[in-house]
Parts: C-alpha cells; structure tokens; sequence
C-alpha cells in the first residue's frame, strides 16, 4: 500500500474489489489516479487490488463501508481525503443484481437491491456532490437492459432507471462547479456478477445478441470511465451506452 499527503488527481472507486470496478481501479491508477479501492464485505479483495496497483507503481488504499449507510461512506470519504488531500473523481460500480419476474419476485430481494442500487448511489453521489473538486467527475452505473428490456430484469432495472435520472438532474444541479456526472451503461459483460446463475447457452445467447458477437470484458468498460475521468470535460448530463451496439 501506498499513500501520500498531496497528488495531482484521486478517484474513489465504489465496488472496486471486483469485476469492473477492479478493471477501473486498475485502469485509472494507471492514468496516474491515487485510487481509493472501496469494499463491502471482502477486504482481502480490495486490498489485493491495492497491493497490485502499487506493485505497478501506482498508489492506492482500501477503504471499506456500506454503500448506503451515509457514515460509513462519509468515514470513506474522510480516509480518501486524509491519504490523498481529497477526491477528484467518483465512480460508483458498487451494485447487486437479482433477477426474476415481476409477478414472483421476492420484496426481500427488491427492498435488498433498492438499497444498494439505488440508495447506495444516492448516498455516494451526495457525498461526491458536497466534496468532488472543480475539474472532477461524478460516474454512476446503469445498465443497458433500461433499452434492451429483457424479461426477469424489471427490478434491477427499475433501480437503474432511477440512477440514470438521479444522474441527470445532479449534473444539472452542479451547475458552476465544474464538474461532470454522467452514467455509463454497460451491456452484457463478462463479470461474476452478470455470469452468476445463467447457463451457457443464455450466456452465449446474450453474447450473439451483440453486433461485435462477444460479451464485454470489464477492461471495455472501464475505457469508458477513463474517459469521462479524464480528457471528456465537455461530455456531461449523458448516459453512454458501453455495449457493442447492442439495440
């Protein structure tokens, strides 16, 4: 692990322990980010992460909490900003998905994902809001299932619906602050999140639906993030569609 008092640009990476959240933390260390790799529940992840950042040159902590539990996350924000003198950019990958039809689903599992989807990004994008410095970036997670409408995912896609408009109306709201919000919308990609539970034939089915016929990779998505983290100042208030032109 390597910390310092002042660095040029920091990033917090909700959900950084894995899949495409390790792909973006990785990603933006390389950029040249000091990189906050935030856990839930798997502290040995996170800090792996950390150790692999550093071993490349890079310079990274690990910093744990509930994503929406608003002390937990302010602590976080606190141990970013004590290690690196505060928070540049903000990408919130942190999310669960469970799948099922409307007319069976369990309101245990929707009161589960409405927490952490939505309530978790509300909490993360208010403490981003109050405390990201002029010239930063605010990055949330959507889905691209808000287009492609596939059947089992109404309410995963109901908290991503509401994290797009979140999204929207705070880039609005931070008018005069120099900084952007914008979503990124993945489609299928090939994370133990997105892999857990379908059979090979969904799974390569959900591949074949794409034009480049092959699902993401989580480096594919976190080209997406570096963008809007770094060069993209004049893209703000979007949601970018990262799917290989999946309709």
């Amino acid at each position: 692990m390597s910390t310092t008092t002042q660095t040029s640009r920091v990033a917090l990476v909700t959900g950084g322990s894995g899949g495409i959240g390790k792909a973006v933390a990785s990603r933006l260390a390389a950029d040249g980010f000091a990189v906050a790799v935030h856990y839930a529940g798997n502290k040995a992840k996170a800090e792996s992460v950390v150790a692999e950042i550093a071993a490349n040159g890079g310079q990274a902590i690990a910093v744990g909490g509930d994503v929406a539990d608003e002390q937990d996350m302010q602590t976080a924000f606190a141990a970013v900003a004590q290690a690196f003198g505060g928070v540049d950019v903000v990408v919130n990958t942190a999310g669960v998905m469970i799948l099922g039809p409307v007319a069976d689903y369990s309101l245990d599992d929707f009161d589960r994902i409405v927490r952490t989807n939505l309530r978790g990004t509300f909490v993360v994008s208010q403490l981003a809001a109050r405390t990201v410095r002029a010239g930063g970036a605010i990055i949330n997670f959507s889905t691209s299932v808000t287009r492609t409408q596939f059947p089992a995912y109404g309410p995963y896609v109901a908290t991503k619906a509401a994290v797009e408009s979140l999204s929207l109306i705070l880039a609005r709201e931070l008018r005069g602050r120099d900084i952007t919000v914008n979503a990124v919308a993945p489609g299928p990609t090939a994370t133990p999140l997105f892999l857990e539970g379908k059979s090979d034939e969904a799974v390569q089915g959900l591949a074949k639906a794409v034009p480049l016929e092959r699902l993401g990779q989580p480096d594919d998505i976190a080209e997406t993030v570096a963008f809007l983290a770094g060069p993209a100042r004049w893209v703000n208030g979007q949601v970018i569609f990262t799917n290989g032109g999946l309709a």
